[in-house]
């Protein structure tokens, strides 16, 4: 079982910006990731669903956008549910930038 990991990001952009934001820039994560990694993703609605696979593990994630907040859910895989706290930290550090 899994080790989600949920939290909001604050933004001004309104829902049109953030998914414009979202849609280019999605793809950087994969750069983030020692060793590369890769990103598939899709919409439904106002959420968009993405699984980053990256040193044989595969991350499924949603990002619910509303007018002033992003809500992600990150659902880690048990092994690396060790390091949620780490991973959290690093989401909270990295995503803003995406929505500046």
């Amino acid at each position: 079982m899994g080790q989600p990991i949920s939290l909001d990001i604050p933004h001004s952009l309104g829902k049109a910006g953030v998914r414009q934001r979202l849609d280019g820039g999605i793809s950087r994560i994969g750069e983030k990731i020692p060793g590369g990694g890769t990103v598939q993703h899709r919409w439904e609605g106002d959420t968009m669903h993405f699984i980053v696979s990256a040193m044989g593990q595969q991350i499924a994630s949603t990002a619910t956008v509303f007018e002033d907040k992003v809500h992600a859910v990150v659902d880690l895989p048990a092994f690396l549910g060790l390091f949620a706290g780490q991973v959290k930290a690093v989401i909270e550090r990295e995503a803003p930038k995406l929505l500046k």
